[in-house]
């Protein structure tokens, strides 16, 4: 079965190619949260659900029956976006043969991968799902003034020991918004560095920026699997839709869900 539906489609495999690379390229380019997060699957376009063990995850058995606790089913809802290529458009690059502006496809991209680490970080009240930034039981600490002395790296400091404390030992990753970004280029007295280059070394370089997050608002995580990761039924794609007054509408979906596992390895700074 072609679930993309690209065999309806009148439109030859060099152009399916370029598509695809404009695509996927700019949803790299963007994407923030899985440079941090494992990825779980891709389990199929079929996959509408899929489990998530918690830390007090047992399986009981009581008068011959079995069953498994602290497993619960998150769903793997369906995100699209939708572009078109006028169909004038292709006919002048076939006749030509001048590149076709993809120009459209890309921006329907980047609106996909920002809308994917939304998600992940700000979860969707709708769906009733949360993110780093919202899920219950994770560490909350009253942020500094970052544009001020080395507040910005003492607050991490204290985030990583937060962690740290409490057994959370691996890849940490610091995502910011862009005006703590900005905040932490500033060269530290009496030590030749930038407070960013600090934060780098504390934490292996793991530090992201994406307008995705509110000002004001940082997330520290420890990005290991055991306690948190993406989990794919369809990765990110190019279907095709319609084609409608002569013209050809694509798009892109993905059905994906955050599985916070462990939500004590996230300290939330705002």
């Amino acid at each position: 079965m072609d679930y993309l539906a690209r065999e309806s489609a009148d439109l030859s495999v060099e152009l399916w190619n370029r598509i695809d690379d404009a695509v996927v390229g700019t949803a790299r380019k963007h994407l923030t949260a899985r440079r941090f997060l494992k990825v779980y699957g891709p389990l199929g376009p079929g996959a509408t659900t899929v489990s998530m063990d918690g830390v007090a995850k047992d399986e009981v058995l009581e008068n011959g029956i079995g069953r498994i606790v602290g497993r619960t089913q998150l769903e793997l809802p369906l995100f699209y976006e939708d572009f078109t290529l006028l169909g004038r458009d292709l006919e002048l690059a076939a006749q030509t043969g001048m590149p076709l502006d993809m120009a459209p496809a890309i921006a329907a991209a980047k609106k996909a991968a920002r809308r994917e680490d939304d998600l992940i970080l700000n979860g969707n009240k709708a769906l009733g799902t949360e993110g780093l930034l919202t899920a219950k039981g994770s560490v909350k600490i009253k942020r500094n003034d970052w544009s001020k002395g080395e507040n910005g790296f003492a607050d991490v400091a204290n985030a990583v020991s937060q962690l740290a404390k409490n057994g959370y030992l691996g890849r940490y990753a610091l995502v910011v918004a862009p005006d703590l970004y900005l905040a932490l280029q500033r060269l530290q007295p009496n030590t030749g560095m930038l407070e960013i280059d600090r934060v780098q070394k504390l934490i292996g370089d793991n530090v992201y920026m994406t307008s995705s997050l509110e000002a004001g608002k940082a997330v520290l995580v420890c990005a290991e699997p055991e306690y948190m990761d993406l989990a794919l039924g369809l990765d990110l794609s190019v279907g095709y839709l319609e084609f409608a007054d002569f013209n050809h509408t694509f798009r892109i979906m993905e059905t994906a869900a955050l599985r916070v596992k462990d939500p004590a390895a996230i300290v939330v700074l705002a």
